[in-house]
């Protein structure tokens, strides 16, 4: 896909884990990655985080997957309550706009919410400066608690990195948490832009794993 279609959007609803596999099951969505954002701590870690959030980024292809789509997503499959601070801001609920466009997005799905009577999120909203890769064990973290699909994916990646950033990565991530099924991943690679033997090669593997 042209670099120049695809768009990134970046949110923390919680632990990062379930979200991206969550978003990584949704046909529009090329790749997901999980980490640190928000805050000001420089070259934040899992166990020295600072005050960043747990997030997840997206690319995803606007012609297949609007930003407003993603954000119902987002709301609808999370408590954005932070009460007395509980979860405090490894878990903080927010949304890191990364043009006006998707501001307005914001803006205009907020307003459906206050309209239909859900009244206002107590979800963070700022414009996005940094995003900090997640260390590589919590990328595709369900997909990698299947053995067979970690030893049979190398066939077809030339490592885990690479693994981790393919948009079949994010759909078996999605499967393995059970947000979609082999049946429908295989549909969706059968309309890939990709020469009919490496779309047969694919679904082949698909069809082998063991889950």
């Amino acid at each position: 896909m042209n670099k120049i279609q695809m768009q990134t959007a970046v949110l923390g609803m919680g632990c990062f884990w379930s979200p991206e596999a969550l978003f990584g099951s949704m046909p529009g969505v090329i790749r997901t990655r999980t980490g640190y954002a928000g805050g000001t701590l420089a070259e934040p870690t899992y166990r020295h985080m600072g005050d960043h959030t747990e997030t997840v980024e997206l690319d995803f292809d606007p012609e297949l997957l609007s930003y407003g789509e993603i954000l119902r997503v987002f709301w609808d499959n999370h408590s954005p309550l932070n009460i007395n601070d509980y979860k405090g801001r490894q878990y903080q609920s927010m949304l890191l706009y990364r043009s006006p466009e998707q501001k307005n997005a914001i803006d205009r799905v907020l307003e459906e919410r206050r309209e239909s009577g859900q009244g206002e999120p107590a979800t963070e909203i700022h414009p996005f400066t940094v995003f900090y890769p997640a260390e590589e064990k919590h990328q595709k973290y369900y997909l990698k608690r299947h053995p067979d699909a970690v030893e049979k994916l190398p066939s077809w990646y030339s490592s885990i990195p690479d693994m981790d950033g393919s948009t079949l990565g994010a759909r078996l991530n999605g499967l393995a948490k059970g947000f979609t099924n082999r049946s429908s991943i295989i549909e969706e690679v059968e309309d890939w832009q990709l020469p009919e033997s490496e779309r047969k090669r694919i679904i082949e593997l698909l069809k082998v794993i063991r889950w």
